[in-house]
């Protein structure tokens, strides 16, 4: 390896690792901890490469990367970050890093990176090839701990070889987010490719897509409900893979244990498809989450030139407490159709009680089947929600977050079948009124008023 490198962290450990490793590997290296500085010995004409951290003590790394570009086009920058989430990554590739590490790093996979980036010149923006998007996909949104726990294994999963299993119901965003592990990897100037049934047809089906695919991804989307058939042609074609071969992903809204188990899947396919195992949350689950989408979708449907809208606080309320069996897609869906149709610039509670009262009933996926008894549930959940920390434990309070997470849809469910009154709720629940007054002040259930379900 052969250059000079600009590595800037506030981390001394860091600096020095860096430093020594790349010095070792034939590098003339300059490490600074200033922001200030790396951009002075850009601009000074200095480096053939950066190395940077996002937070420093003067700045942010990311800001900085459209003057380094601006400044120094071609100068590649690899962007090393603590904050090892999905939005990061994006960030870092919106603002056309060469290359993005979560921390902890792998010093050696850093090492192999910064030698391609020294040895291939970078590509210029206008020239790399953007990662396919379609108008419809569902946006990657949200501040709940849920979907920050996904950003956080997506970070460490994203440059695996491990093969990734995404569940959950549909419209959740399942293969939004393969699609993002394919566009923020290694792999991004690659095919992404998804395979359906008829794909896997015929004798060469299977070396067809791998064909397509050129080393890049492929997605298997809602696996579940291939044939045995084409089952066990993705066995065979995931045994026979070479070292330069695909990431493989798969989507499924049922769950693929219990599938097994009735013998409707195939037990091999199964543990070769489970790498790494994500559930993305329902709507219903992120409820905090909703009014950040409704914006969302409320801008993009401007964009597109639909009048300029906005919710009043009831609004914004109903549209916060429904339970959206259709997920983020009927959200969405429900969005668009309120902005093109309310006759005012604000959308008021009549008119979603409207619409969501010509919703169509829809009703959630649940994998287990309708016989799987709630303890069972429970228990998949609870895995699910270990695996989804990689293999390090959860955060210490782990008992009272689950009863929590138990107690809030009980109660907010009895409140509905009761049209909020807390009386007849605490009676049915068969605990105290204060008790229960207590508990929705503790949870922060919001309680309406309404007509009863029950």
């Amino acid at each position: 390896m052969d250059g000079t490198v600009l590595v800037a962290d506030d981390d001394r450990t860091i600096r020095t690792v860096l430093t020594q490793a790349l010095t070792r590997a034939g590098c003339k290296v300059h490490a600074t901890s200033s922001l200030m500085t790396l951009m002075r010995w850009v601009e000074e004409g200095k480096g053939d490469l950066v190395i940077s951290d996002v937070m420093m003590p003067d700045g942010n790394g990311l800001d900085a990367l459209p003057h380094i570009g601006q400044k120094r086009p071609g100068l590649p920058v690899i962007v090393i970050s603590a904050q090892n989430t999905i939005m990061t990554a994006i960030q870092a590739t919106e603002a056309d890093a060469y290359d993005y590490l979560p921390k902890p790093f792998d010093l050696p996979d850093l090492m192999k990176r910064a030698s391609r980036a020294l040895e291939v010149k970078r590509r210029a923006p206008t020239s790399r090839e953007e990662p396919a998007t379609r108008g419809d996909d569902l946006p990657l949104i949200g501040r709940t701990p849920q979907m920050q726990a996904i950003y956080r294994l997506l970070a460490r999963v994203m440059n695996t070889e491990l093969a990734v299993l995404i569940t959950g119901e549909s419209g959740t965003g399942k293969s939004l987010i393969a699609r993002a592990i394919h566009d923020f990897s290694d792999r991004r100037t690659l095919p992404f490719v998804t395979v359906s049934a008829a794909d896997l047809e015929g004798v060469d089906g299977p070396s067809a897509v791998l064909s397509r695919a050129k080393g890049g991804s492929i997605l298997f989307d809602e696996v579940a409900d291939l044939s045995d058939e084409a089952q066990g042609k993705i066995v065979r074609m995931l045994d026979a893979l070479s070292d330069n071969a695909p990431r493989i992903m798969a989507t499924s809204q049922s769950d693929l244990m219990h599938r097994m188990e009735q013998g409707s899947f195939r037990q091999d396919l199964f543990y070769r498809l489970g790498g790494v195992s994500l559930s993305v949350p329902s709507l219903r689950e992120r409820v905090d989450d909703i009014p950040l989408l409704a914006e969302h979708f409320m801008a993009r449907a401007e964009r597109d030139g639909a009048p300029v809208r906005r919710f009043s606080e009831d609004a914004q309320e109903l549209i916060r407490a429904y339970s959206w069996p259709g997920n983020v897609r009927q959200l969405e869906n429900a969005i668009r159709r309120l902005v093109v149709t309310s006759p005012e610039e604000e959308i008021g509670r009549a008119e979603v009680e409207m619409m969501l009262g010509n919703q169509p009933e829809i009703e959630p996926l649940v994998g287990g089947g309708d016989t799987e008894k709630l303890s069972a549930s429970v228990n998949k959940h609870l895995r699910r929600y270990f695996d989804l920390h990689g293999g390090v434990l959860p955060p210490p309070g782990l008992y009272q977050r689950i009863l929590c997470e138990v107690e809030l849809p009980l109660i907010e469910i009895a409140l509905d079948a009761t049209g909020g009154n807390q009386a007849k709720c605490a009676d049915l629940l068969g605990i105290n009124r204060n008790t229960l007054r207590k508990k929705i002040t503790d949870l922060d259930i919001r309680v309406t008023r309404r007509r009863k379900l029950m």
